[in-house]
């Protein structure tokens, strides 16, 4: 899997959607935690 692609897709989702903040979680990591990034608009 590419996170560029992933990247792009939540921050469309943002934009469209109007929200400012959104959370994109890898769920292929040994703890969630470290798989979970802050997206900010």
């Amino acid at each position: 899997m590419n996170a560029d692609i992933h990247m792009a897709q939540i921050l469309t989702y943002l934009k469209l959607s109007g929200y400012k903040l959104g959370l994109l979680a890898n769920f292929n990591v040994k703890h969630l935690k470290d798989g979970i990034k802050r997206i900010i608009l």
